[in-house]
């Protein structure tokens, strides 16, 4: 059953239209939207539902997937979600009967959880493989299964909010009913659990699990859902968090912003002082201290040390994906309780430059890692193939392009995105037409296409116009203000059909220096990060099968002496002397700056840069640094190089991803980091093993990186690698 789907919408996100209220009009993100729609419909919702079926008893109607088979249902409530948005937003068919056909599905699998389970299952609705033996030990205390899967909780949290979003953005109450129930089962399997006992069980990546029960509160007004979302919250974080303390580093990234958003959300229906810090604060390192250019965050999926930022340009494994779908979820509800530009400042740079540049414009691939490294490139997922986590995200994030162009609070609404669109103001009769092609014109026009009423117009004045550089006129006569950049400019006026406001966006060229590494410089144009093309050569895996770890572009690292290196002793100097191409809107030369090789480079929008190796960050020397760092860095390089060539099989102790794949039995094991180092351990007569694929080669060395006192030492200091 359908109800007008503004109804719970409107329940939920307070300041948001309804999807079908926001239509986008011609241009990348109405393109990118109606590309993703076509990639969804490629997908087999019966593997999808596989594992459902599976975990509930029930024979599967097509084989699972085998890619992330540890992680089977995971990418099925984020499909929930996509067909949801995609649904309400378009009104396609198909998504509708598909939507319909994966809720009678889960409700089928819930149904026979509860028959077939019936000390452990009632109400539960997951994929998780192993299901009975996890959560029937798990309720009794027991967590040796819990922790020998991979996230359980990380798995089953996307199903909650895939059932969340088909009542949300559809209405459909049969979604909000399994969603309620499976809330209910939670709550009971972890009810005889102790308050220590919860804290060590979100010690494992659980996703947003507290997200979902102050959902479920706000939509019964039930505390019990309350009391669930609070039990569900790290206290690690949430702590220090709240007192403003950055205990990031070398955490796993997109482990903590789902945990962010929660506080968030807690605060939101609560109006706890301490959830509303601890959300807060979150965002405000993670944007402040730890983005990139471009809004990512993270390099191996960890939170870096700024003694590690290095790692961005040496590493392959960049920003990922779900981390900034993640960003801007948590932006959109800070947003919401207080509408701050800076809030949207942030969620328009990183629209633009992750999330648009994380689908292929003509595939529709999806991104996982955006590597940084110099001359390196991205890989991309193929229906039915790759199942990875940004597969999932990736699914969600090109259905919501309509979300946040618009926002109302009380009688006035935020122009928050100069995005080609149309709104559809229901409560006030009005319709808003926005034409633009920006950010290839630094212009937009509003339009009121029908309807007469009074309302306060509050236009978003960037933190990328210089002071005084906005200029905004209506029906002609120009508009007078004192705000400054990175704040809201408010009309308020009775407005009638026929009224025109033009907005001038003036850009310019800025550098933005990388996290603590101040001589590698990003270039941006306005909002719009600037990228180079720098070859096409080598590729590998680049539209990326079923394998493990075909996320990661694995194609030849080429030497970091041999990128181009900016040579210039005022690095100031570097954004205006780029020379903009004629009849190119957005498109650069360095002709004009002194580089390492004698080649010229054109940069353009890193978001069209797609199925090429790029350059994103560039070192910067003085002519008197330039001399000795080509000699000392060459000599690194060509170690790094030769020891990649020889390499057959690589495990990291203590990171997530490669230890479920590679770890065996433990005892008396811990894992940690040191200098920046993951490592893991065996003490008082303990063991752990990790199992290589040797592809068959025999008289292979094991090289080992080590850190112990009771190793030899040279002078004081451990050696870090023996091999045998």
């Amino acid at each position: 059953m359908f109800l007008h789907y503004s109804y719970a919408q409107d329940k939920l996100y307070t300041n948001e239209f309804p999807l079908h209220d926001v239509q986008l009009l011609d241009g990348p993100f109405k393109h990118a939207r109606d590309l993703n729609i076509q990639t969804l419909l490629k997908y087999d919702v019966d593997r999808l539902l596989a594992g459902y079926r599976k975990e509930a008893g029930l024979p599967p109607k097509a084989k699972m997937y085998a890619n992330w088979d540890g992680l089977n249902g995971h990418v099925g409530g984020h499909y929930l979600t996509a067909l949801a948005t995609n649904y309400a937003a378009t009104n396609n068919a198909e998504c509708k009967k598909r939507l319909d056909y994966m809720l009678a599905q889960l409700q089928t699998c819930q149904n026979a959880n509860t028959k077939n389970h019936l000390i452990w299952g009632k109400g539960y609705v997951g994929a998780v493989p192993n299901s009975a033996k996890i959560w029937s030990t798990l309720q009794k205390g027991n967590f040796e299964a819990f922790r020998a899967a991979w996230v359980p909780y990380y798995n089953i949290h996307k199903t909650y909010a895939g059932l969340r979003d088909a009542w949300l953005y559809t209405g459909n109450l049969t979604a909000k009913n399994i969603f309620l129930q499976f809330c209910n089962w939670a709550i009971n399997n972890t009810a005889a659990l102790s308050d220590v006992q919860m804290q060590t069980l979100l010690d494992t990546e659980h996703g947003g699990m507290n997200e979902i029960f102050a959902d479920a509160y706000q939509i019964t007004n039930n505390k019990k859902y309350l009391d669930a979302a609070k039990r569900f919250s790290h206290n690690m974080l949430l702590d220090a968090m709240a007192v403003q303390k950055d205990n990031l580093d070398n955490k796993h990234a997109n482990t903590q912003v789902p945990k962010a958003i929660g506080f968030e959300r807690i605060a939101q229906v609560s109006q706890d002082d301490k959830y509303a810090k601890a959300g807060n604060f979150f965002w405000q390192t993670v944007t402040t201290n730890r983005s990139l250019a471009f809004g990512g965050n993270s390099r191996k999926e960890f939170f870096n040390a700024a003694s590690a930022a290095t790692d961005f340009v040496t590493d392959v494994e960049g920003p990922e994906s779900c981390n900034s779908y993640n960003m801007l979820k948590l932006t959109e509800g800070l947003f919401r309780t207080n509408p701050l530009a800076n809030y949207a400042d942030y969620y328009e740079r990183t629209l633009y430059n992750h999330i648009l540049s994380t689908q292929h414009p003509q595939h529709g691939g999806y991104v996982y890692f955006t590597p940084v490294r110099p001359q390196h490139y991205r890989v991309y997922s193929a229906p039915n193939e790759a199942m990875w986590c940004c597969v999932g995200s990736g699914m969600e994030n090109h259905g919501k392009y309509n979300q946040f162009i618009y926002t109302h609070q009380h009688d006035s609404l935020f122009l928050n995105l100069f995005i080609a669109s149309q709104l559809n103001w229901q409560q006030k009769g009005i319709i808003l037409k926005q034409e633009t092609v920006f950010p290839y014109k630094e212009q937009t026009k509003l339009t009121v296409s029908a309807g007469n009423s009074r309302f306060k117009l509050l236009i978003r004045y960037p933190y990328w116009v210089t002071e005084g550089g906005l200029k905004i006129t209506v029906n002609g006569k120009a508009v007078a203000y004192s705000a400054k950049p990175a704040s809201y400019i408010a009309i308020d006026r009775l407005w009638k059909k026929g009224d025109v406001v033009n907005i001038q966006l003036p850009m310019h060229n800025t550098i933005v220096q990388l996290p603590n590494v101040p001589d590698y410089i990003a270039i941006m144009h306005g909002p719009i990060l600037l990228g180079a093309k720098t070859g096409t050569q080598d590729l590998a895996g680049l539209v990326a099968g079923d394998s493990r770890w075909g996320h990661i572009a694995s194609g030849k690292k080429i030497p970091l002496n041999k990128a181009p290196t900016i040579i210039t002793d005022n690095i100031a100097s570097i954004a205006d002397k780029l020379l903009p191409i004629s009849g190119m809107p957005l498109t650069f030369t360095t002709s004009q700056i002194k580089m390492s090789t004698s080649q010229n480079f054109v940069l353009e929008p890193f978001y069209k840069i797609h199925d090429a190796r790029y350059m994103l960050y560039w070192k910067v020397l003085s002519n008197l640094q330039y001399r000795t760092y080509q000699d000392s860095i060459a000599i690194v390089e060509k170690e790094n190089q030769a020891l990649q060539k020889r390499t057959v099989d690589f495990v990291a102790p203590s990171e997530q991803q490669p230890e479920a794949d590679y770890f065996i039995p433990k005892q008396n094991s811990n894992t940690g980091n040191n200098q920046d180092e993951f490592w893991r351990d065996a003490r008082s007569d303990g063991y752990f093993s990790h199992s290589f694929n040797t592809n068959d080669e025999t008289h292979l060395s094991l090289l080992v990186k080590y850190w112990s006192t009771l190793c030899k030492t040279n002078n004081g200091v451990p050696y870090s690698n023996t091999s045998w």
